[in-house]
């Protein structure tokens, strides 16, 4: 969900970025979530197309900026790849929360996760584009 709500709000900043999403431990391949579908679609956005993959060291490499949902996953990043270092936060670092992974679980526990989500992408986007 995270994916395709920054790449709405940078284009409606018309800002030139790429987003992309991976896990730590993905079910590589997997489809998203039909909650996190149904929301997304709800909001004009489709997830239909998207599949999990999992994230590796050329992406860590390239990424200027690495957004994660938990400390825990920037803390992974980092032992794992110390290069990332610096470049490494949570979605809700302005907030001081963690998002946790509502994958296989209620509506209401997505419709929760997308508003701290919300909270996440809206702060993130005014910080690199005010």
């Amino acid at each position: 969900m995270a994916e395709v709500l920054f790449k709405k709000a940078f284009a409606d900043k018309h800002a030139n970025c790429a987003v992309i999403s991976a896990g730590l431990h993905a079910a590589v391949g997997h489809k998203a979530d039909e909650n996190a579908c149904q929301l997304m679609t709800a909001r004009g956005l489709d997830l239909s197309t998207h599949r999990a993959c999992q994230l590796n060291t050329q992406m860590v490499r390239h990424a200027d900026l690495m957004l994660v949902m938990e400390l825990r996953h920037k803390m992974e990043i980092e032992n794992q790849t110390p290069y990332a270092k610096g470049k490494v936060f949570r979605l809700g670092e302005w907030g001081g929360y963690d998002i946790r992974d509502p994958y296989l679980l209620d509506l209401r526990t997505f419709e929760l996760v997308l508003a701290q989500i919300d909270q996440g992408v809206n702060q993130w986007v005014n910080k690199l584009y005010p």
